[in-house]
């Protein structure tokens, strides 16, 4: 999937921060500083915790992009070593802030208060030996993420395969077992991660009392301006109005890999095969075009052929440079030359869509420092990721970018990171922030909805003027819907797994099958194969081993739908939802740049209204939009056992949707 974003250990503040090299002007550690000043106020207290956050989060990010950009023991030796000393120093502010419990104070100073105690993700115990424990098992658990390769064969013919060659096989492969192949090889490199997993859930758990919540997860969910409570059950409510959606896509989607695979392979117990939807993880299945596509002749904007087209054209164009009887080294570095060039088309592109609504071009000093593509001398974190270095205007970009539309949308997504970063850098440090998680990851891919409309693709030349007929449209409807809604119980399923680790509802021992049984229950998938208690499945998603709060991820993929309404009606447009774009329209520009200048300064509750008109968030903009897919996937159903049952051992741990058939 596309999204894409975080730091590997502590994910501040739930904005992808993403957190160089130490400097020998070392920052005071914490202990040098445990006392407060004599006599400070509330709003003094603030403004000296805001001061001193800013001096230490440049080192701090560059050394968690360093971690990123060059995975080796020292790298991660450097990350784990600045996130002790930020999560001491984090523990110190909380401490102090004890004081100022009950006592007056501006409203502002008493939100930063609380947004210091959910500060980060990984909540650190007090004790410096397990503070220290705790930073280089993310870390670690990090690096092997970053470095995981599945290798097969022995001695020289031994072959390595990293994520992207396993997801290759996924995406373009039809080959039922060279694709459960590379799916299973995948899921091997996280087997070494139980232990680490298991002692770091205990970790943050600790340090998570200590603050005053029940467990982490008690706390992630704190930081949504409602209780836990309440955030637990929007969420469901949340996913209760988009669910009838998921099940028709999910019937026709079965019918297909069935028609493809074969009654038996293509379906486990009425579940998707985890291995055939064309993703590691089953959250996208755009790569299943091929098998999906509703209408194989309808007008099509084939946004990765038109990138490849634009690659081979770069490629020709560096041909040119070497003369007519190029080297083989010659080739190989044309070829790299033509990837840089595409992958920063791709992004001066999206780049062009935020500054035609009236938002500033991306710094120089972005086009110097960003990972465009793979380098070739080490091991790096290709998980797309979005960088605010200095509270200042670096900011970054770290892809391994290809020439396909999953990499080009997901740029779209990543810079819309990059320019909330720019548009809150004016606010306090502590306010620097989304106005809550899924708000950040929601920008970028408002842009996405937009980008993706006959409109905006005429204008970059994708399609022609021809009008969209009822085939097109479809089909343009379901490739969108392959990646949004197929994602929306993924979203939910990895917070409901780890959940239920702090809180101690799923055991140790049972952290596989408790994975599999949310998977069965909320998206439907299965795997073809026992998994059990020897694999350490969640370990093979990068979120998990990075830390990273999943549950945004969800509530981004209703709000996207809801700002790209609220966006739509601010630019005057008066068609059907799906087809609206606002390219080059400052009004809707000016209303978006405002919400992004708020970041985490008020509640959530007040910046949704502001650019949609209601403080709650709701569903109802994607049903708007998929209406007419969801009319033709009935259709397409009809007479079909649709829903899923888990199998008989799992029944009793996850209550799957019941089948019914379509009449």
């Amino acid at each position: 999937m596309k999204h894409r974003h975080l730091l590997l250990a502590i994910a501040i503040g739930g904005s992808l921060l993403a957190l160089s090299a130490c400097k020998k002007d070392e920052p005071t550690p914490a202990s040098d500083a445990k006392s407060a000043p004599q006599g400070e106020t509330a709003d003094q207290f603030i403004a000296r915790v805001n001061e001193e956050y800013r001096a230490m989060y440049p080192e701090m990010t560059a050394s968690q992009w360093l971690s990123n950009t060059y995975i080796n023991d020292d790298s991660q030796l450097l990350e784990a070593k600045y996130n002790e000393r930020f999560l001491a120093q984090l523990n110190l502010w909380i401490e102090q802030a004890r004081k100022f419990e009950g006592q007056k104070m501006s409203p502002q100073t008493a939100r930063a208060i609380q947004l210091l105690k959910l500060m980060t993700s990984m909540p650190a115990p007090k004790d410096p030996a397990k503070l220290a424990e705790l930073t280089q098992i993310a870390s670690r658990m990090g690096g092997m993420y970053g470095a995981g390769k599945y290798c097969t064969g022995e001695g020289d013919a031994q072959k390595c395969r990293d994520l992207g060659q396993l997801e290759d096989v996924l995406r373009k492969s039809r080959d039922y077992d060279a694709q459960l192949d590379a799916w299973q090889g995948w899921h091997s490199v996280a087997q070494p991660m139980r232990k680490d997993y298991t002692r770091f859930a205990e970790l943050v758990n600790e340090g998570a009392k200590e603050l005053g919540y029940a467990d982490t997860g008690e706390m992630w969910r704190s930081g949504y301006d409602m209780t836990p409570a309440e955030m637990s059950a929007e969420t469901d409510r949340l996913w209760g109005q988009v669910k009838p959606l998921y099940e028709q896509l999910h019937c026709y989607t079965r019918t297909k890999l069935q028609a493809t695979y074969g009654a038996d392979k293509g379906q486990v117990n009425g579940m998707l095969p985890a291995h055939l939807t064309g993703n590691m993880w089953q959250q996208d299945w755009g790569n299943l075009w091929d098998i999906l596509q509703p209408y194989k002749n309808a007008p099509d904007a084939n946004i990765s052929d038109a990138l490849q087209t634009q690659y081979q054209d770069d490629y020709a164009k560096e041909l040119t440079k070497v003369g007519p009887s190029p080297t083989s080294t010659q080739l190989f570095e044309a070829d790299r030359a033509a990837q840089l060039r595409v992958a920063k088309q791709m992004t001066e592109r999206a780049q062009d869509f935020y500054v035609s609504m009236g938002m500033p071009r991306l710094p120089k000093s972005y086009w110097e420092k960003t990972q465009f593509i793979k380098p070739l001398d080490r091991d790096v974190v290709c998980h797309a990721s979005a960088w605010d270095m200095n509270m200042a205007g670096d900011v970054r970009t770290k892809m391994c970018t290809k020439p396909n539309e999953e990499d080009f949308t997901t740029i779209y997504h990543e810079l819309g990171h990059v320019y909330y970063y720019l548009a809150y850098n004016k606010q306090p440090p502590l306010f620097q922030n989304g106005a809550h998680d899924g708000f950040h990851e929601a920008i970028g891919d408002t842009m996405v909805l937009a980008m993706m409309t006959p409109e905006y693709q005429k204008t970059i030349g994708l399609i022609g003027d021809e009008p969209q007929n009822h085939d097109a449209l479809i089909n343009a409807q379901m490739r969108m819907a392959l990646a949004k809604v197929s994602f929306m119980p993924f979203g939910l399923m990895i917070d409901r797994w780890r959940w239920g680790v702090f809180d101690g509802s799923i055991k140790t021992g049972d952290y596989n099958k408790a994975w599999w049984d949310l998977k069965a229950k909320y998206q439907g998938v299965a795997p073809v194969t026992a998994r059990g208690e020897d694999y350490f499945d969640p370990g093979a998603k990068y979120h998990v081993p990075g830390n990273t709060p999943y549950t945004r991820y969800f509530l981004s993929h209703i709000l996207q739908f809801q700002f790209y309404k609220g966006l739509c009606d601010a630019s005057g447009y008066k068609g059907p939802l799906y087809n609206c774009s606002f390219y080059g329209n400052k009004v809707a520009g000016q209303r978006y740049w405002a919400m992004l200048e708020k970041g985490a300064s008020q509640p959530w509750q007040d910046t949704l209204k502001e650019v949609t008109g209601s403080d709650k968030m709701d569903a109802s903009a994607v049903l708007e939009y998929f209406a007419p897919l969801q009319d033709w996937l009935k259709q397409q159903n009809e007479g079909q056992t649709c829903g899923w049952q888990p199998p008989a051992e799992n029944a009793s741990a996850a209550a799957a949707t019941p089948a019914r058939k379509q009449g």
